[in-house]
């Protein structure tokens, strides 16, 4: 792995909590991700199912942890099963987890290999009342191939039809919504990695370069920190493809007098961090861009400020649309006397900001959490306004990754340039 190892004692401590929520006579189960096919006889990365690292550390196909606390057996109350390895896969494929490493990075000391799953199982199933199984809940998804969960949910049942199956996602999204101390630092590690492929691009960018040219220059900075990449599909939209919210091409020439929307990050030991910032390609905003900048930089403010113990995110986006609308009446793209005669339910701003200002972020880009949670001490949020003038070809948004503490909250972007007037310094330094 690239990241440096990650004391076992998060894993250990995010099992105990796990555990607690369990009813008596329980036994979970977690899969690792399909290393999904291409075509002829290609294969994407791999990218591990984030529940399955989150408890156990393990960053690797084929895998499987059962958690099963009242076994009669101290030593299957947490097992990992691995694929075997041989020289064969050595020689193709590298190293692969041996039982000890398993057990050294993720604090599980009974280790078997795949092949002795159904056995063991089939043992430990017999003595339980409650199975949790897996499935991806999270309200954005949309899952359109048959995943491991999904095969494993439907082989358990028929297999085993008189158990009480229960679902796991509900007490994850509860127990991942609250970051440990350890996470923390990883996420900032994650956007201390991102800062240093921001300030690559600050002398880079000029009129004429390409778009891929600047997700070349990040990829480079990225990787050399000890990231394994983007933590998602960079956005780097100049001129109109700003306006685009997901535009992902990053195939145009930056022309001299645009602006380009830089949604990127990197991600570090599989945490992810989010960042948006805007530059213009010649190196100075013109008047109305930096009028337009400024708005969002206010709202971003006054958004943040919010981010508190206590708000929930619902009454949080209403109130960043209030602000939205004052901005955008300010920079006459809205007529007061309009807003006060709109529909509530359909909101006159939504033509300029059609998206949400927050999301959980962690080991997953949109991360778990309820959105009538209530906020508490150890989430961590975007906070990421924008608006959009198609009309005018200029789209802007920022956005800063912000963690809630007892006593407000802590930008874990704060070093990372966001102020116009620093933006245009910096590009211009010699």
């Amino acid at each position: 792995m690239r990241y440096s190892q990650i004391p076992q004692q998060l894993f250990v401590n995010n099992r105990k909590r796990f555990v607690k929520e369990l009813q008596p006579g329980s036994l979970a189960l977690f899969n690792s991700n399909d290393i999904m096919p291409a075509s002829a006889d290609g294969s994407m990365a791999f990218k591990q199912q984030t529940d399955i690292f989150w408890l156990s550390a393990v960053d690797q196909e084929d895998s499987i942890l059962l958690i099963f606390p009242d076994s009669k057996l101290p030593e299957h109350r947490e097992i990992l099963f691995l694929k075997e390895t041989n020289e064969q896969i050595a020689i193709w494929e590298g190293e692969k987890l041996t039982k000890k490493r398993a057990a050294e990075i993720s604090g599980i000391q009974t280790v078997y290999w795949l092949s002795q799953f159904k056995t063991i199982f089939h043992t430990l199933i017999c003595e339980c009342e409650h199975v949790y199984l897996n499935t991806n809940e999270h309200l954005r998804a949309v899952v359109e191939v048959e995943t491991r969960d999904a095969r494993f949910v439907k082989w358990c049942k028929e297999q085993y039809p008189l158990h009480n199956y229960i679902r796991i996602q509900p007490l994850m999204h509860k127990l991942r919504a609250i970051k440990s101390k350890e996470e923390v630092e990883l996420i900032q590690q994650a956007c201390d990695i991102t800062e240093k492929g921001f300030r690559r691009l600050l002398g880079f960018v000029k009129p004429g370069v390409w778009e891929f040219e600047l997700e070349a220059e990040l990829i480079h900075e990225f990787i050399r920190n000890r990231s394994k990449g983007f933590a998602y599909g960079p956005i780097i939209a100049s001129g109109f493809n700003a306006c685009v919210l997901h535009y992902v091409d990053n195939d145009k020439q930056c022309k001299k007098n645009d602006v380009i929307l830089l949604d990127v990050a990197a991600e570090y030991a599989n945490y992810a961090s989010d960042l948006t910032r805007c530059l213009p390609v010649n190196g100075v905003f013109s008047k109305r861009q930096k009028a337009v900048y400024n708005a969002v930089h206010r709202i971003m403010k006054g958004a943040t400020a919010m981010l508190k113990v206590g708000n929930n995110i619902v009454d949080y986006h209403e109130a960043v649309g209030k602000i939205m609308e004052e901005e955008l009446i300010k920079l006459k793209l809205l007529k007061l006397s309009d807003v006060r005669k709109q529909d509530p339910k359909n909101p006159l701003y939504k033509k300029y900001f059609m998206h949400g200002t927050s999301h959980f972020l962690g080991l997953d880009v949109h991360d778990y959490g309820n959105r009538y949670r209530k906020f508490e001490a150890g989430m961590v949020f975007t906070c990421e306004p924008g608006i959009y003038i198609r009309r005018e070809k200029l789209g802007i948004r920022l956005e800063n990754d912000i963690l809630i503490t007892k006593n407000g909250n802590d930008d874990l972007m704060k070093n990372i340039p966001v102020e116009a007037d620093e933006i245009e310094e910096l590009m211009n330094k010699k």
